[in-house]
């Protein structure tokens, strides 16, 4: 399997254009906000919420993303904070690539939650629509890595391996006496484009078939147990992870987003809710005294 076109779509100079990777993240953003204003009018919200506060979240996105690529070690040869400390213009350079999924989903959260601080709208509540259509648009856009001919894993056998051209090859893939031309690499940027398939259809799902008992958060935190989950199993899959220690960056940061949003999850559901001897006493005392004051609205909703 190799990418079928060039990567870029529209050549305005000989290396510079329109990208395939720059149109297939914005057509997934696209996507993905179409299934939140969507979700939001299903509820009864003004949908026209999910695309103004879209610009916002797509500015903060990208900066949150750019600068965790700058400030990341990359292993294999990539580019990373000990570069741009010595280069500070080239940190400017977006169109050269270097992008982090987990700074880009920081700053877009952040782009939402102020434009609804200053809407005066329920924060939660709208994280909660736009978290599937998050995860619709990391599946579209790992394409992009496709046609760039990137976030590939080790070699394999597998017959829908991936073909790398030597010049787009990290270390130590890059020696082609050890590694020939029709080495087959791991597609990892199509696990993952999968996995975020299955994510986004698991809480769309939850979203739709149990709305009436979920809590304002509940589907965001859905997004923090499941991409995480995937991305830190296919991390073992990527000889270019941002190390720390023993661990990569990336599984370390997904293990903290599982076990927080899934305690979250279990304290808010169970709990939270679990009514405690002191409240159930404090219910009977009131239904004794309602015998008292007569059938007032306050007495009924303490029944």
């Amino acid at each position: 399997m190799k990418p079928p076109v060039d990567p870029i779509l529209i050549h305005f100079t000989e290396n510079w254009g329109i990208h395939w990777y720059g149109l297939l993240i914005v057509g997934g953003v696209m996507l993905g906000a179409l299934y939140a204003a969507w979700r939001a009018n299903r509820s009864g919200d003004d949908p026209e919420h999910v695309w103004n506060a879209l610009t916002v979240a797509v500015i903060l996105g990208i900066i949150g993303a750019r600068l965790y690529h700058v400030f990341s070690e990359p292993e294999g040869g990539m580019v990373g904070w000990s570069y741009y400390r010595q280069n500070p213009i080239e940190i400017l350079y977006i169109w050269q690539g270097g992008l982090g999924i987990y700074g880009a989903i920081v700053g877009g959260l952040l782009g939402v939650v102020l434009y609804s601080w200053r809407a005066g709208l329920s924060p939660l509540r709208w994280l909660d629509y736009g978290a599937p259509g998050l995860v619709l648009g990391q599946a579209i856009g790992r394409w992009g890595n496709f046609i760039n001919q990137e976030l590939y894993g080790p070699p394999t056998d597998l017959h829908w391996g991936l073909v790398i051209d030597p010049m787009h090859r990290i270390m130590p893939y890059n020696d082609l006496t050890q590694y020939p031309p029709d080495t087959l690499f791991h597609p990892t940027f199509l696990y993952e484009s999968l996995w975020c398939l299955l994510v986004f259809a698991a809480l769309a799902f939850v979203a739709d078939r149990f709305r009436g008992r979920l809590q304002e958060g509940d589907i965001l935190l859905g997004y923090f147990i499941g991409y995480p989950l995937g991305r830190f199993f296919l991390e073992y899959l990527r000889p270019d992870a941002w190390m720390l220690g023993p661990i990569a960056a990336a599984q370390l940061f997904a293990i903290i987003c599982v076990l927080a949003a899934a305690a979250i999850l279990v304290v808010r559901h169970t709990v939270a809710r679990a009514p405690t001897p002191a409240s159930e006493g404090g219910s009977q005392t009131s239904a004794t005294d309602s015998s008292d004051v007569g059938d007032t609205p306050a007495a009924e909703e303490q029944l």
